[in-house]
């Protein structure tokens, strides 16, 4: 028996189920006429339990890079999809990480007005975060995340071993998704990771552990929130600050790392502020540290940075809308205003963490 985790949605409830053995239900899954889209490196990877997907069903292989989610190339897909006449009481299958996700998600959410998907996580990112709550996010052109939809799965399967191709930096990256929930979380939350932090890196046990208590702790608000009106935005702490660094490094420094180091500013900018004291800052900068050491913002200036988080696509008119703490399980919606002061902490911020790892 799969153990599984259920989500209700207005649009329809879903669950999550965790195996280890992906390649049983897909088999199961895989019905006529449906199609499956999977990431290509993931279909090298694990070509030989993907062989036991009927003949009769249709692949389509996709990048596992950021121009996969490029609106253009969307169209492609589509036309596969009706040319082999993919029908509405067809499912869309896929497999792969969050890139996968979106992808199909978006396509998902526009065909006929919509048709189900089911989603096999590939990535610790995916698994731990995005593969819940419905999101998919599609660039147009040059600009990033700028199309998208709330559309859920019907279903999850999720297979931890899918982790064991993956190179650290990615699990850090996974980690860092991770940690960020764990701290808007609570207390117990917070210092259950910062025990298992170092141990889950290397024990899928104990990471299989921390990803269903991650998404426990997104399950419990995205029921509350589902269309990200409220508190969920209280999930953006950490990635106001990480989106603009991973924008400014040409994504050079992965999407949880660049979080990491978003909540640590956060939290900075806190400290300065009164919200919280110097030694909370430095408890779990502790633990952040681990998760973003080897990496450098020492390439990052000041004002390049302050009109990164400008273009943020969260901000409303000309606000720069951030979520800063008073303290762990505490996290709170706020305006920052680039003043003199706030820009002299930010240089004093990227002056002490930013010496090249």
């Amino acid at each position: 028996m799969s153990e599984q985790i259920s989500i209700k949605s207005s649009i329809h409830d879903y669950c999550v189920l965790f195996t280890e053995d992906f390649g049983r239900f897909l088999i199961n899954h895989v019905k006529e006429g449906d199609i499956l889209i999977i990431d290509k490196t993931v279909y090298q990877l694990y070509n030989k339990h993907l062989s036991k997907i009927p003949s009769h069903c249709k692949i389509f292989l996709i990048e596992p890079s950021e121009d996969q989610k490029e609106y253009s190339r969307l169209e492609s897909i589509i036309r596969f999809l009706i040319e082999n006449e993919f029908r509405k009481n067809n499912k869309l299958i896929a497999i792969g990480g969050g890139i996968t996700q979106d992808v199909v998600a978006f396509i998902a959410s526009n065909l006929f007005r919509g048709v189900d998907w089911i989603f096999y996580p590939t990535t610790l990112l995916a698994q731990c975060d995005s593969c819940i709550g419905g999101k998919s996010s599609i660039n147009f052109g040059q600009y990033k995340n700028q199309l998208g939809t709330f559309y859920p799965p019907i279903e999850i399967i999720l297979d931890t071993r899918f982790l064991a191709t993956l190179s650290d930096q990615d699990i850090r990256s996974g980690l860092g998704e991770m940690i960020h929930f764990f701290l808007v979380s609570s207390e117990d939350d917070f210092g259950k990771i910062n025990s298992y932090y170092e141990s889950a890196r290397n024990d899928r046990n104990i990471l299989k552990g921390l990803i269903k208590r991650s998404l426990q702790i997104k399950k419990e608000i995205i029921e509350i929130d589902e269309f990200d009106m409220k508190e969920r935005q209280l999930f953006n702490y950490g990635h106001s600050f990480g989106h603009a660094i991973e924008s400014l490094t040409n994504y050079k420094i992965p999407h949880g790392v660049a979080v990491s180091y978003g909540m640590d500013i956060a939290n900075y900018l806190s400290a300065k502020l009164g919200y919280i004291s110097f030694e909370l800052f430095k408890k779990i900068q502790g633990l952040l540290i681990k998760n973003f050491e080897g990496f450098s913002l020492h390439q990052i200036k000041i004002k390049d940075f302050e009109y990164a988080l400008k273009k943020d696509k969260k901000n409303v008119g000309s606000k720069i809308n951030v979520i800063l703490t008073q303290g762990i399980g505490k996290m709170f919606k706020t305006e920052l205003v680039m003043n003199k002061q706030v820009q002299i902490w930010l240089e004093e911020y990227f002056m002490a963490i930013s010496k090249p790892g």
